[in-house]
């Protein structure tokens, strides 16, 4: 089996239970996005993927073998804490960490002077990474995790702090990475961020995966779809019959025009134009699953 994968993982520290039977796989070219809320338990099984914590039971492989000393040399990590020295210089710490993942002197500069140009700090090679933004040591970060070519990227949190501009350069340095045959396991809090990158993703609760699929069968299978009404002009103050009414939906209407309600999955699209009436000048209407992260709040809650 090719690919990372994370079976019946138990890890708990004294009372606290991290991971109760966690278990995920992410397969090479596939981009996974790893979602949960605080404590879930998505950092720790991260860290057992890097054998940084100790499993008490289950296992977790790469390409059908257990994790060593040799493998973790393919696996690029970008923890959510900084992982970096801060009076190092730039160029230096990207160069040394290249090193400690088994290049020679000259390829390890050689990669991180291509990673730092394409992450846009060329400029700044010669500076303490202490003396760079919260973005910037985000973008060093993701060099040291990139700069030897790894088959596997675990990344906790890479968006954290980034500004839009960063953020779109991440992403699409992430996304050719999996392009090009690298399995990419990634947490984030921006669901709407890793709904646009991921068509994959595994939603952890309470130590265990609770939902794992891809993002459109997940957010197919929710019961509920997310109804939206334009009107031409806003329906007149004394129109009794707008908006329509929905049997259990909660109803949102905003200057007399837009309407928008939560509504079960079976609601009849054609029954509810009809009562809404061709005369009031329809501009837009939609019945679409709830984004990802509805699903996400379904999951969870």
């Amino acid at each position: 089996m090719q690919g990372l994968f994370v079976d019946d993982v138990h890890v708990s520290f004294g009372d606290i239970r991290a991971l109760d039977g966690m278990t995920f796989r992410v397969d090479p070219g596939q981009m996974m996005g790893f979602l949960g809320p605080n404590g879930a338990g998505k950092t720790t099984a991260m860290r057992c993927v890097l054998g940084l914590v100790a499993l008490q039971a289950g296992k977790v492989r790469w390409n059908d073998r257990s994790i060593d000393d040799d493998s973790r040399r393919h696996v690029g990590y970008m923890p959510e804490e900084r992982g970096l020295y801060p009076r190092m210089k730039v160029l230096e710490q990207v160069v040394y960490f290249g090193r400690l993942a088994g290049l020679d002197d000259r390829a390890a500069r050689a990669a991180a002077t291509s990673w730092l140009a394409r992450l846009d700090l060329s400029d700044r090679h010669d500076s303490l990474v202490q003396e760079l933004s919260h973005g910037n040591q985000q973008r060093v970060q993701l060099a040291v995790a990139l700069v030897h070519s790894p088959s596997l990227l675990v990344l906790d949190e890479p968006f954290s702090g980034l500004d839009p501009v960063a953020v779109s350069t991440m992403s699409a340095i992430i996304a050719e990475r999996a392009a090009a045959g690298a399995a990419v396991l990634f947490s984030s809090h921006q669901l709407d961020l890793v709904e646009g990158l991921c068509d994959d993703v595994v939603i952890v609760s309470h130590g265990r995966a609770q939902a794992t699929g891809r993002v459109g069968d997940l957010r197919a299978a929710s019961p509920r779809r997310v109804l939206r009404v334009e009107l031409e002009e806003p329906a007149p103050a004394s129109d009794a019959t707008w908006p329509p009414q929905i049997d259990g939906a909660e109803v949102t209407v905003r200057d007399n025009r837009i309407f928008e309600a939560h509504v079960a999955r079976h609601l009849d699209p054609v029954a509810l134009l009809t009562a809404i009436g061709p005369h009031r000048g329809l501009r837009s209407f939609s019945l679409e699953p709830p984004p990802l992260s509805e699903i996400f709040l379904e999951v969870v809650s």
